[in-house]
């Protein structure tokens, strides 16, 4: 699958190109010397710079640097004013390209088989030389420009200080002494090469004699057995080999070894890393051809011509698993990336791709055809390959998510040696590997293991040895294969997608037990079954004949086009068959088709359950079109087929949503399970069924899938390409880095719920079982009572951590204008570590108490990813194994404690991660002790020594340990010495008062910071039964709670409560007040209550306005202060009636409304509107008791005589009954003879009415009801109002404030006072 990665368009040619190995970053050249640096990933130009002229920006810059310098005169012409002239290569360097250049030199050289010895016993890491500053590094003619993207400044080196000489190619060494720091060399016009130390910016050595004209190209590489070696192309043909060692300081040296290569000159040099044996080099010339040269005995290999009739000019070196036999990508002026297959033996050329298919139509016209310049491919990640053409830059990816056809076998019990089966061209091979050392690796060692085996890190090291064998066997075909093993590790499978045909192989003898046609297999991880995607045979992709031409390959396209239609038709017809291998060693189908969808298949995943995912149809967007255009023209062998009808989901562009494809079945039934889902890229199962991974373009889904399945969430790791679980721990592989996912399910209310209902199904059984058994009586024994203490599980969400491994990064980057302490030889280690811990051999390693290595960081720095596409093997003897495409092992540490205490806990050995947890800082106990918490250990977290008071309650509380968690407590709040029941001051106490009340206000303080934590921990020990704990939590927050304002009303209330549940009354009385003063009414009633003190509970709804259950506590109680309180709670309802809403007017307005209110001439009139009275049942009117004697005007007699009741008071006035109540504040008059007489017997025999919740209560006027008491209540004839004289009514009212009254009461006369009964108010 190839696909267009970035295009960015340019309307000049690109001539010169080159990646960066760790960043997005992208140099090239124009034709007309423009440099730009882009970054791919976010298509974003970060830098650009006119490097053949006077870029006037530099310039301009350059004097102001100096003018801030103080310089006011420049003396003589800065050198940013030189012209540059034509760019003659283009690079980057730091940190990250120095040390991954020195790698790929290393590792080539360690595949010899005479070499290992010699080479991997000295590889150590380059100390960091740039400082974190990334050069962009341009030679062009008259001058080289170094460039720091970090700072941009720049410093520009004429070649007036390089004797004077154009400057043509340049290099960079690997080796240096340490003064001379980094080193360039620069190849010369006249055949010297020159080299430039990066510090003092001077000519420091040359290498002369070797070329009779202009040297073209250098490249860095190292002999078998060890040396560094320069080896530079001239025009004169020759190549040249010159010692790169340094190790004797001569300033002229001379050649070692000098050959013809080339006739008409020498263009481009590559490194070739070949499996198994030394490096080789790959050399094109003006002559047309490409010639392959042996490392050892620098003899020519093979001599071949890639394109008849034109010459190359690009050349890379190339691994991909997806393309096993294609080892050379060359690159001619037209528009395909060519690829050399077996380029030692067959050598033939294909073109891997047209490119002119991948970039958008608008940019490529009938009268432009599209060109490729140079080309080159990224360093680490092989799939992607950059072109430069005449219209832009392309980045094209070709199937980043093919793996290496690499599958571990299980190691046998005890054995420390593990292996791995893998498919090499037409042969069956075995890895052996193994840790070399057998002692236990340093702890908090941080190292990374290099294809030869050597920590990249001065911890102790982590030799791999490893051992390739060669199996019997031969393998039918040499095409694109996939290799997996079956559950047992006892069946081997083979599947080549392209022809199709898959092999089961038999571990123990290798024999073949099964094969047939088949383009997908997967395997179940319970059980050795099978299922195959069953396929007719497509017709084979035509080759091109060697000496192909454009012409050519474009026929080759149109029959690759015409055999992929036919590879399409041969897929709808394939069916998913399911097989089972038994232990004879035979191969059974088990079902022939599952299930009955007519969708073709296009992908198989293996696991607990079946996935098929199906080709849905749907709308091809103009993206995916686009990408499927470029597949089809690929004669490679069996490519194309597999790649329109396989691939094609993955075609899909960003913005259209993912199809519901993907259907999982059973292995048992085959029915499905579930419902559709997006399909994933590849699909990961526990090997105890419990956690499953499905993987997509952009994040992981994780799913525990015991008791029941449950989506846990999703982790963003985006483009990963596979992963391997280990109990709770997956270990994921990305194009760029190496992740670890911690994972637990937590404890959900459903899984409770399912474990509940599946035991009680268990019963049910085991109850049938022996009723079929023993008959009825059986259930006798069944059904007796079981003591089984129910324990309350406490539920927890789930927890997933990611952490990172391993990357390409070098050490995380320090500015440079931070003064940077002395550096350390250690490659991962963090650029400012003091001198103390540079001395230890320990990577980020301190020494804590009694001699223990203690690592000072949370995690290890990440260590260096393997290049390439890898596969995780997993995890075997505390190290996490890879195996890259060169079928090499690696090992990445795991013993930083901080990554081995996780990774113990994950695997279900918390009291070895709190073991371990001894080696890491305290300071990092806390992170850690969440983890646990996470993972479901919160007993063991507490002993980790380390953490945190506030963190030690939290776990204290979870694992129920209260007597800790109120220590805690006490220390986190400093409350230890105060809510003590003293006996009384001491001398020494009243001595010491002003000590000791900072000691109290400090420690009331600290308890209402925890006042929440405080009533946590009291309910746990109630809940448990742990009394005397809460007591002591209730003596401290009662002594703050008893401060006024200290606590929230919640607070207080929760307080209140719990105080009244405990008996706590004396600490309870002194709460009461705060209660008030905050408004909570019914807490300070209910405490008032349980104090048994009726003045204190009427105080406490008086005080916060709750007058109802004031007026029914008096009067249910008999209290004097009846009368008091109906007054204050009729005036408070008078007003509510009479508030009219507000409207906005001027002072003018206002004043003219006074004007025009009416007057009261009369008492008549004031009677209109008249006062409200609400009394409970059997006490007297409030206005009859005003007696006035004063003669009516004649006008009103009549008016009088009708309205006033038969005792002749007349209506009391708003401000007669306003100076009859009596203020809230005064103290309650004695109640007289006539008020003690009204109440009914049958409140009385109701004493609480705030308890029961309903009390009587008697409105003038109303309807006569039945008293619940059966009775009616005997009133006073002369205290009723109106004509019936004898009703009386009980009302049921809760105990609520009132809100508002009826606002349709109609003015009159006393005697037709509206009648509104009391539960209106308290409804």
């Amino acid at each position: 699958m190839l696909r267009l990665k970035a295009f960015r368009p340019n309307h000049d040619k690109i001539l010169k190109i080159q990646l960066h190995p760790t960043h997005p970053w992208l140099v090239t050249a124009d034709a007309s010397d423009r440099v730009s640096v882009w970054n791919w990933e976010h298509r974003q130009i970060i830098y650009e710079l006119k490097a053949g002229g006077v870029d006037e920006r530099r310039l301009v810059g350059a004097k102001l640097e100096k003018l801030a310098e103080g310089e006011s005169e420049p003396r003589g012409k800065p050198t940013e004013a030189m012209r540059g002239g034509s760019v003659k290569q283009v690079n980057f360097y730091d940190d990250d390209v120095r040390f991954w250049q020195l790698w790929r030199n290393r590792a080539a050289a360690a595949e010899a088989p005479a070499a290992v010895n010699n080479v991997t016993s000295t590889f150590t890491s380059p100390a960091p030389s740039t400082k974190g500053r990334h050069f962009l590094v341009i030679c062009c003619e008259n001058k080289a420009i170094f460039l720091d993207l970090v700072t941009m400044r720049g410093r520009d080196v004429p070649k007036q200080e390089l004797d004077n000489r154009s400057l043509l190619c340049m290099e960079f060494l690997c080796r240096s002494t340490a003064g001379e720091g980094p080193l360039v060399a620069f190849g010369g016009s006249d055949g010297v090469i020159r080299v430039l130390s990066m510090i003092s910016w001077k000519l420091v050595r040359r290498y002369t004699g070797g070329h009779k004209g202009a040297i073209a190209c250098l490249m860095t590489f190292m002999a078998s057995s060890g040396e560094a070696l320069l080896v530079s192309g001239g025009s004169d043909g020759l190549l040249v080999l010159w010692s790169a060692d340094h190790v004797h300081d001569s300033r002229e040296l001379v050649p070692k070894l000098s050959l013809k290569a080339h006739d008409g000159g020498v263009v481009a040099i590559e490194l070739s890393r070949v499996i198994g044996g030394a490096p080789q080099l790959i050399t094109i010339g003006a002559d047309k051809t490409l010639a392959i040269w042996d490392t050892m005995s620098f003899k020519e290999l093979r001599r071949i011509k890639p394109v008849p009739k034109m010459s190359c000019h690009s050349v890379a070196s190339w691994c991909h698993p997806r393309a096993p036999n294609l080892d050379i990508l060359t690159c001619v002026k037209d528009s395909h990336i060519w690829a050399i297959e077996h380029p030692t033996y067959s050598a033939l050329t294909r073109p891997l791709c047209e490119l002119s298919s991948l970039i958008p139509p608008q940019y490529t016209t009938p009268s432009k055809k599209l060109r490729v310049y140079c080309m080159v491919a990224h360093p680490l990640q092989p799939h992607l390959v950059a072109t430069g053409t005449n219209v832009g830059v392309i980045i094209s990816e070709f199937d980043p998510k093919s793996l290496p056809a690499v599958a571990p076998l299980p190691t046998p019990l005890g054995n420390r040696e593990h292996s791995a089966v893998y498919v090499i061209e037409r042969e069956l091979k075995l890895l052996n590997f193994q840790l070399s050392n057998t002692a236990n690796p340093s702890l908090g060692s941080n190292g990374s293991i290099s294809d030869t085996g050597k920590l990249k890190g001065d911890a102790e090291p982590l030799h791999v040895k490893q051992i390739k064998k060669h199996i019997s066997t031969p393998v039918p075909h040499d095409s694109h294969s996939v290799v997996s093993v079956s559950s047992s590790g006892k069946y081997l499978a083979i599947v080549w997608p392209d022809i199709p045909y898959f092999s089961i192989y038999k571990v123990s003898d290798w024999s073949i037990v099964d094969s047939g046609s088949a383009r997908l297999l997967a395997w179940d991880t319970c059980r050795d079954r099978f299922a195959i995607l069953e396929s007719a045979v497509p017709p084979r992709i035509p080759i091109i004949p060697k000496g192909g031409s454009s012409r050519k390959a474009k026929e080759a396209a149109a029959a690759a086009a015409q055999a992929a239609a036919a590879a399409a038709n041969a897929a709808s017809a394939a069916t998913v068959q399911v097989r089972i291998l038994l232990d004879d060693g035979t191969s059974n189908i088990l079902m022939r088709s599952i299930g009955g969808r007519s969708e073709p298949v296009i992908g198989l995943h293996g696991g607990a359950l079946l996935g098929v995912a199906y080709r849905t149809s749907r709308r091809v967007s103009a993206g995916a079109a686009m990408a499927i255009s470029a597949i089809q023209p690929m004669p490679l062998s069996g490519f194309g087929s597999s790649f329109t009808t396989i691939d094609d989901a993955t075609h899909r562009s960003a913005a259209e949503a993912a199809p519901q494809n993907f259907q999982l079945y059973s292995w048992e039934s085959f029915e499905p399970v579930g419902g559709l889902l997006p399909q994933p890229e590849w699909t990961a199962w526990d090997q105890t069924v419990e956690y499953c991974a499905f993987a997509y373009q952009k994040y992981i889904v994780i799913s525990s899938l015991r008791p029941q399945y449950r989506y846990l969430g999703d982790v963003a790791i985006p483009y990963a390409t596979g992963g391997v679980w280990h109990r709770r721990q997956l270990f994921v592989a990305t194009p760029t880095t190496i992740e670890c996912v911690f994972v637990d399910a937590g404890v959900a209310a459903i899984d409770l719920e399912t474990k509940k209902m599946k035991e009680e199904m268990k019963l049910r059984e085991a109850q049938a079982r022996a009723v079929a058994e023993h008959g009825e009586l059986a259930l006798i024994a069944v059904e007796s009572p079981q003591t089984s203490a129910q324990e309350r599980t406490a539920l927890r969400p789930p927890m997933l951590q990611v952490v990172r491994l391993a990357s390409f990064q070098h050490a995380p980057s320090v500015p440079p204008f931070l003064t940077l302490p002395k550096q350390t030889r250690v490659d991962g280690d963090d650029p400012t570590m003091p001198k103390e811990l540079e001395d230890k051999k320990y990577n980020e390693v301190a020494v804590g108490g009694g001699g223990v290595s203690v690592a000072v960081t949370r995690f290890p720095t990440e260590q260096k990813r393997p290049v390439g596409p890898l596969v995780v093997i997993g995890v075997r003897d505390g190290v996490l194994w890879l195996v890259d495409r060169y079928m090499c092992a690696h090992a990445l540490s795991l013993t930083h404690p901080g990554i081995r205490c996780r990774c113990l806990a994950a695997y279900g050995d918390a009291v070895s991660a709190v073991k371990w947890a001894s080696r890491l800082g305290r300071e990092h106990h806390d992170d850690l002790a969440q983890f646990l918490l996470g993972m479901g250990y919160a007993t063991e977290a507490l002993h980790l020594p380390g953490i945190s008071k506030r963190l030690e309650f939290d776990l204290a509380m979870q694992s129920n340990d209260l007597k800790r968690a109120l220590h805690c407590l006490l220390t986190m709040s400093n409350s230890r010495d105060i809510g003590q029941d003293g006996t009384g001051l001491e001398l020494s106490d009243i001595l010491n008062l002003t000590a000791k009340k900072e000691d109290v206000v400090e420690a009331v303080e600290g308890v209402v910071k925890f006042a929440k934590e405080f009533l946590d921990l009291i309910d746990a020990a109630d809940a448990t039964g742990q009394a005397d704990i809460a007591r002591e939590a209730l003596k401290r927050l009662s002594t703050a709670g008893a401060v006024k304002g200290s606590l929230q009303s919640h607070e207080l209330r929760g307080l209140a409560l719990r105080l009244a549940n405990h008996g706590e009354l004396t600490r309870l009385s002194s709460l009461v007040n705060n209660l008030i003063s905050i408004g909570l009414g019914r807490e300070a009633a209910f405490a008032g209550a349980v104090l048994g003190d009726n003045a204190l509970m009427e105080k406490a709804w008086q005080d916060t306005g709750m007058l109802a259950e004031a007026v029914l506590h008096a009067h249910a109680h008999g209290r004097p202060t009846l009368k008091n309180l109906v007054q204050a709670w009729n005036k408070v309802l008078q007003k509510e009636v009479e508030h009219t809403p507000s409207t906005k007017t001027d002072a003018a307005a206002a004043f003219l409304a006074s004007l025009e209110e009416p007057k009261f001439t009369s008492l008549a009139d004031a009677g209109k509107k008249p006062p409200i009275e609400i009394l409970p049942p059997g006490m007297p009117s409030l206005t009859g008791l005003i007696t006035t004697q004063k003669k009516p005007a004649p006008g009103t007699l009549g008016a009088q005589k009708q309205q006033t009741p038969p005792n002749g008071a007349p209506a009391a006035t708003p401000e007669q009954q306003a100076a009859v109540a009596p203020s809230e504040t005064s103290e309650p008059p004695a109640a007289d003879g006539q008020e003690a007489a009204t109440i009914s017997s049958s409140s009385a025999s109701n004493p609480d009415p705030s308890a029961s919740g309903e009390n009587n209560v008697t409105p003038s006027g109303s309807n006569p009801e039945p008293v619940p008491s059966g009775e009616p209540v005997p009133v006073p004839e002369e205290h009723v109002v109106g004509e019936d004289k004898d009703a009386t009514t009980t009302t049921p009212a809760s105990q609520q404030e009132p809100s508002s009254l009826p606002s349709n009461n109609q003015g009159g006369s006393v005697g037709q006072r509206p009648m509104l009964s009391m539960s209106d108010f308290l409804a």
